[in-house]
């Protein structure tokens, strides 16, 4: 499925590069494992190239994906639930670990959209961080423009 050198994305913790497929025996098996670096923080993650589709390991989206992204992003006619801030944020969490970065779009979204409304709790805010920088990695590689432009564009977005 990946290439040496093939960037992917991996659910929370974004995208990262294909360094190399090891085999490795683990209990009298055995397995070739992807060895993947994330970009951003250089961690090292090694997963089993046959449970690519249950980790939810994909490619990064397409530029002609990048509309329907923004579109989400642009949405303001949304219902945030009233609820407690810590089911809130284990829904939130849910979906940024789905992988799909039109549902990190949604948190994100929705967490600015909160802001607004009231002070967000320390792992709110963390989240918002997570999400934007898992957004701006994705899109600036996308569309191959710089992450610089892509935290302006968001900005704009919402302001």
């Amino acid at each position: 499925m990946f290439k040496i050198g093939d960037l992917a994305v991996y659910p929370a913790h974004g995208v990262g590069v294909i360094e190399r497929v090891e085999s490795k025996e683990i209990s009298g098996c055995r397995q070739d494992f992807y060895v993947m670096r994330i970009l951003d923080n250089d961690m090292i993650i090694m997963i089993p190239t046959g449970n690519v589709i249950n980790v939810g390991l994909r490619e990064i989206i397409d530029r002609n994906e990048v509309p329907k992204l923004y579109s989400i992003l642009k949405k303001r006619d949304v219902v945030i639930d009233n609820q407690t801030w810590n089911r809130r944020y284990r829904e939130y969490m849910d979906k940024i670990k789905t992988g799909s970065v039109f549902e990190v779009a949604e948190v994100y979204r929705d967490l600015l959209i909160l802001k607004l409304e009231k002070d967000l709790s320390f792992g709110e805010r963390k989240m918002l961080d997570t999400a934007r920088n898992l957004l701006v990695k994705e899109i600036s590689l996308a569309k191959k423009v710089e992450e610089k432009q892509i935290e302006k564009d968001l900005d704009r977005m919402f302001a």
